[in-house]
């Protein structure tokens, strides 16, 4: 087995700083020292420290932001795409603990688009259910959930007090929450959700379409969700 100190010196850095990592010297989402004050830890040049900083990237252990330096970022949460809605149970199933914040909660009168989408007439009344979610304080997707306020009555006061939407219209509507279809995209980040997912606005989200029904098969709810591209992995699951 090939010594550490056989290793190729930008290897060796690259290792100890991936140890730093691991052992929480420098944690998810923290901006790494400068060049200049790494080479002068190390003792190296830049082009070596570029070189071992490489090895991270490609690693998916760093993520260089130009302009702003490098930061520690996690693998990829992945979340399946199946046919009930569990976003929640996805992220605990991968040891992941959700976190919420309620951005708005308002009823207004719905837009060609959202009313084609919820098989509704334009300006009817519906409810704008606006959320981000984050694991570690660290934002994952921000979502925009748009409900028909005839199906669901005082549904603005019960989403300020469940954390779950299948969780919420099953015990106060006796509905279930089943996705009919979703429509899965790549694309860059508006500037607003850029900003509320505390990301570069030239780096791409994944966005997702999706249009869910209750057991009747009587739409529900369209729902609008920005994924953060260097944090969210998407997969379409059997079940």
């Amino acid at each position: 087995m090939m010594s550490q100190e056989a290793l190729p010196l930008y290897q060796q850095i690259a290792d100890e700083l991936r140890q730093n990592i691991q052992e929480s010297v420098f944690k998810i989402g923290d901006r790494l020292p400068t060049e200049t004050e790494l080479s002068e830890r190390f003792e190296v040049n830049r082009h070596t420290l570029r070189r071992a900083m490489e090895v991270l990237r490609h690693e998916g252990i760093v993520d260089v932001e130009r302009g702003r330096g490098t930061f520690v970022v996690a693998a990829p949460i992945t979340v399946p795409i199946g046919k009930r809605v569990r976003f929640n149970e996805a992220l605990k199933a991968q040891s992941v603990e959700p976190q919420w914040q309620v951005l708005q909660v308002i009823e207004l009168p719905a837009d060609d688009r959202i009313a084609q989408n919820l098989a509704l007439a334009p300006g009817d009344p519906v409810v704008l259910y606006e959320r981000l979610s984050l694991s570690e304080d660290v934002p994952l997707s921000l979502s925009s959930s748009y409900f028909p306020s005839a199906r669901f009555p005082q549904l603005v006061e019960h989403c300020q007090t469940y954390r779950s939407v299948s969780v919420m219209l099953q015990a106060e509507y006796d509905c279930d929450h089943i996705r009919q279809s979703t429509r899965l995209s790549a694309r860059l980040a508006q500037a607003k959700d850029a900003r509320i997912l505390r990301m570069p606005a030239t780096k791409p989200i994944l966005l997702s379409e999706s249009i869910n029904v209750d057991q009747t098969g009587r739409v529900i709810e369209f729902g609008v969700t920005r994924f953060r591209g260097d944090r969210m992995e998407l997969y379409i699951a059997n079940e």
